[in-house]
């Protein structure tokens, strides 16, 4: 893996929850489209299609979805929200079901609504069954519940699959926020019951900001109005003689015009990888490196950890913290030491992935140890 990942001898990179680093075959994919561009301008477009089409497959493939046509490719997590949210026909008196630990992606665009007056309900996950806690706020009104997958600062990962047998049960509309998990961890939305998948893919999958995923359940599809149009979202994409469209009958109908190509091509090699390797390799090594990480962290004084430490309840987030020091104040001087990590939930958080080698997060622990004493 030290050919994908030449990163600078004199960093800890322990921040892939926030954003994280390319591979070298997104570098290099990039590279090859901009010297494509610049010499040939669009000569190559149909290529460029191919790995459109490419992408879609593995993005599919990576939740488990039934085809690339339900497969959508939206700017942001946010944006992926904000389609479904302002598509949902919504009534007076609707309930959203949220946790109290969301990232505000996922909790502002639901609290928007609240002028047409949906309530917003937030269910503390904090103590006990995440899974149970949600399902006591659900009421006959509920009409969606929105959750992460993996929670950004505690690191909390949510039982999906059983919180999706919930809201089949109620006859809920069920929408997972997977950023924190896809690349990280297995996903199937044939198991999860999920209507709705957003996430980004700058995190786990390895690839640029600015390209993420959107699913929308094929049968659950024409319950989204849209709000946006434009030529790529019309069913006969590339006929501009037709005085007449009709919207596209899959998924690219949730996006309104041009590709990020640039995006596209990044994304598609770094999920290359992801493939190559497998993902429950990436978990099992992934969840090698978060275990030794506990004990280490574990190993030094006065250093409490605020995440789940048993391996049902966490995904690749270690977020601690250590008594009488600041905790901004400590990721301040993380960082300045090139340990580079993000201040969350009240602590400092570590996120290796699954290549992250062991003498990274030693060099971390022995940083952090000389800043304890």
């Amino acid at each position: 893996m030290n050919a994908e990942f030449p990163l600078h001898e004199h960093i800890s990179y322990l921040n892939h929850a926030a954003v994280s680093p390319w591979p070298k075959r997104a570098q290099l994919a990039v590279s090859k489209f901009a010297e494509e561009n610049t010499t040939f301008g669009a000569s190559h477009y149909l290529e460029w299609i191919k790995i459109e089409e490419a992408l879609r497959k593995r993005l599919s493939n990576l939740i488990g979805a039934a085809s690339p046509s339900d497969i959508a490719l939206s700017k942001s997590t946010s944006e992926a929200l904000s389609i479904i949210a302002y598509g949902l026909e919504w009534f007076p008196g609707d309930e959203i079901i949220i946790s109290n630990q969301e990232f505000p992606s996922n909790r502002i665009v639901w609290e928007s609504l609240a002028n047409k007056g949906v309530n917003l309900k937030i269910a503390d996950i904090s103590k006990g069954n995440a899974v149970e806690a949600i399902a006591k706020e659900i009421t006959p009104q509920t009409k969606l519940v929105s959750i992460s997958s993996v929670q950004y600062a505690s690191g909390l990962k949510i039982d999906i699959d059983r919180l999706g047998k919930v809201c089949r049960e109620s006859n809920i509309l069920y929408c997972i926020d997977a950023i924190q998990s896809l690349g990280a961890l297995p996903f199937n939305v044939e198991h999860n019951h999920a209507d709705f998948v957003v996430a980004d893919g700058h995190k786990w999958m390895m690839g640029p900001e600015g390209l993420a995923l959107l699913y929308v359940k094929p049968d659950v599809r024409d319950k989204i109005s849209l709000s946006q149009y434009g030529w790529h979202m019309v069913k006969h994409r590339g006929d501009y003689t037709r005085s007449t469209w009709e919207v596209a009958p899959d998924a690219t109908r949730f996006e309104c015009g041009s590709p990020n190509m640039l995006g596209i091509h990044a994304l598609n090699a770094s999920l290359s990888l992801i493939e190559e390797i497998g993902i429950d390799k990436i978990e099992q090594q992934l969840q090698s490196n978060i275990s030794y990480l506990i004990e280490q962290l574990s190993s030094l004084p006065n250093v409490e950890i605020l995440s789940p430490t048993s391996k049902a309840e966490r995904g690749g987030i270690v977020t601690f913290k250590v008594a009488d020091i600041n905790s901004e104040t400590l990721y301040s001087q993380l960082m300045q030491a090139k340990v580079i990590c993000a201040c969350r939930g009240g602590g400092v958080r570590f996120s290796p992935h699954f290549y992250t080698p062991k003498s990274v997060i030693d060099n971390a622990i022995r940083i952090l140890k000389s800043l304890i004493k």
